[in-house]
């Protein structure tokens, strides 16, 4: 995927909890807005999927952060990796620390996030005004179920039309939430989106959502 000359570019770290979280921060010279990664279980910033996602977003003028919500010993504990409530505490240090940042601090932040990944955005999205626009690709807004009613982010839920039980788990959770909710399927993908295509589209959903309520 092509990315323009005109991104800057830096490895960062995101001081929280008495821990250092390893980042990468890319932000085209005329971005209209920034989007902040989350993971899902068992992945890290280093993301294949998240990365291709990431460079479509800023071929749309939009910064992107990717950072780890967990150190790897934290990681290593599985309890950890389900606790969507650390995961969103770590996802609200981010957004603290891109405010303070020179280069993206006034830029309007999205959130987009993958598996368990999106159930930390939705959770701190719901305790974060700042916030405008929530991607969930393949996600599991169910475990963010307690905050799912005070969500006012626009979101939109990308699903596999072939993930038939997340599916069924975005559908429901799409019932409790009050904003603007929508649930997008990409045709013919699972949930890793691995079939040829399909995270292309499902990257494509994201950058014209994003992209419809991020810039000012």
């Amino acid at each position: 995927m092509f990315h323009t000359a005109s991104t800057a570019r830096r490895e960062v770290a995101i001081v929280t909890d008495d821990v250092s979280l390893p980042g990468r921060l890319a932000v085209p010279a005329d971005a209209v807005g920034a989007v902040i990664f989350a993971h899902g279980s068992g992945s890290s910033r280093l993301s294949p999927r998240n990365a291709r996602v990431a460079g479509l977003l800023e071929d749309a003028r939009l910064a992107t952060l990717l950072f780890d919500l967990l150190t790897p010993a934290e990681a290593d504990d599985r309890h950890n990796v389900f606790d969507v409530s650390l995961l969103a505490d770590r996802l609200a240090a981010a957004t603290r620390w891109l405010g303070a940042d020179a280069n993206a601090g006034t830029l309007p932040v999205g959130y987009f996030g993958a598996s368990t990944g999106a159930a930390a955005a939705l959770w701190a999205a719901a305790d974060a005004p700042r916030i405008r626009a929530v991607v969930s690709r393949g996600g599991r807004p169910d475990l963010a179920r307690p905050k799912l009613s005070t969500v006012r982010a626009p979101t939109l839920l990308i699903v596999g039309s072939l993930d038939l039980p997340v599916l069924e788990l975005n559908e429901e959770a799409r019932l409790f939430m009050r904003c603007r909710c929508e649930v997008r399927l990409v045709p013919g993908a699972t949930h890793l989106f691995e079939e040829p295509g399909t995270l292309e589209a499902a990257a494509r959903l994201a950058r014209d959502w994003f992209l419809l309520y991020l810039p000012d």
